[in-house]
C-alpha cells in the first residue's frame, strides 16, 4: 500500500499557448495562466516544449522559470536538442514523453523496453544536473521495470485509455484499464518508484486515480484549461482539487 498524504496537482499549460498561438500574438499569456494556477492551488506546472513548438516556446520556458514559485515539470521528447535545453534550464523535474509531429497530443506511453541503453545514457546527465527524470509510460509490467533499470525516479501512468473507454461508455473496459492502472501503480510503488498519473483526466474520470494510494501527483491540462473558458481557471482547479481529496479522504 503505502504512500498516501496530500495528492499533488500538476496544471499543464500548454493548451493557453495553442490558443494564443492560433493568432500568432501575445495573448492569452501561459505565463499569466501559470501564476493564476499556482495562485489556484496547483502543486507545480507542466508546460511541454514540443521540437515544433507548435504551443509552448523556448521564451515561456525561461518566462516560466522567472515567474513560478512552485516546480516546473518540463516535458520533452528524448532528443538531443531537448536535452540540451533541459541542461541549460535544469528544471525541477524533467518528464520524458513520446513525440510525433502528425498527433494532436501526446497519444501512448514512451517505449521504454526496446530503448533502455539509448534512454539510460541519455537521462544520466540530466539526474547529474539535479533533474528528477520521469518517464511518461501505459500500466505495462516491461515499461515500468524497464524505467526503473535505467534510473527514471519517477514514473507517470498514462491514463488515456481509460478515459477514453470512459468517455465512450465502454464500462466494461473502462474499468479494466483502471484495474490495470491500480495494479502497475503499486507494483511500480513497490519497485521504488514515485507514480504519477495524467492524460485525459476529468471531474468525471478523476476519483478512482485519485483514490490510489500508491499515487503522489496528477497532471492535468487539457480539460482544466476548457473548462476555465466557463468557470474561469481558479474555480476549475480549486473543483478539481475538491475532487481529489475528497477521493482520497475516502
Amino acid at each position: 500500500m503505502a504512500a498516501q498524504g496530500k495528492l499533488r496537482l500538476g496544471v499543464n499549460i500548454d493548451h493557453v499557448a495553442t490558443v494564443r498561438n492560433a493568432r500568432g500574438g501575445a495573448y492569452p499569456d501561459p505565463l499569466r495562466a501559470a501564476r493564476a494556477a499556482q495562485e489556484a492551488g496547483a502543486d507545480g506546472i507542466t508546460a511541454h516544449l514540443r521540437e515544433d513548438r507548435r504551443h509552448i516556446t523556448d521564451a515561456d520556458i525561461e518566462g516560466l522559470q522567472e515567474v513560478l514559485n512552485v516546480p516546473l515539470n518540463f516535458e520533452m521528447a528524448a532528443t538531443k536538442e531537448m536535452q540540451t535545453i533541459a541542461l541549460r534550464h535544469k528544471p525541477h523535474a524533467v518528464c520524458l514523453v513520446p513525440e510525433k509531429r502528425e498527433e494532436r497530443t501526446t497519444e501512448g506511453g514512451l517505449e521504454v523496453a526496446r530503448e533502455e541503453n539509448r534512454l539510460a545514457h541519455f537521462i544520466a546527465p540530466l539526474r547529474e544536473a539535479g533533474c528528477r527524470v520521469s518517464i511518461f509510460i501505459a500500466a505495462d509490467l516491461r515499461q515500468i521495470e524497464a524505467a526503473n533499470r535505467i534510473g527514471a525516479e519517477v514514473i507517470e501512468l498514462h491514463t488515456g485509455a481509460y478515459c477514453d473507454a470512459f468517455a465512450e461508455g465502454h464500462w466494461e473496459e473502462a474499468q479494466k484499464e483502471l484495474q490495470k492502472l491500480e495494479e502497475m501503480a503499486s507494483y511500480g510503488h513497490e519497485l521504488g518508484l514515485e507514480i504519477h498519473a495524467g492524460h485525459g483526466l476529468t471531474y468525471d474520470t478523476v476519483s478512482p486515480i485519485a483514490a490510489f494510494p500508491q499515487v503522489q501527483e496528477l497532471n492535468i491540462g487539457h480539460f482544466l484549461i476548457g473548462e476555465a473558458i466557463f468557470l474561469g481557471l481558479g474555480p476549475a482547479i480549486h473543483e478539481m482539487r475538491r475532487l481529489m481529496d475528497d477521493a482520497r479522504a475516502d
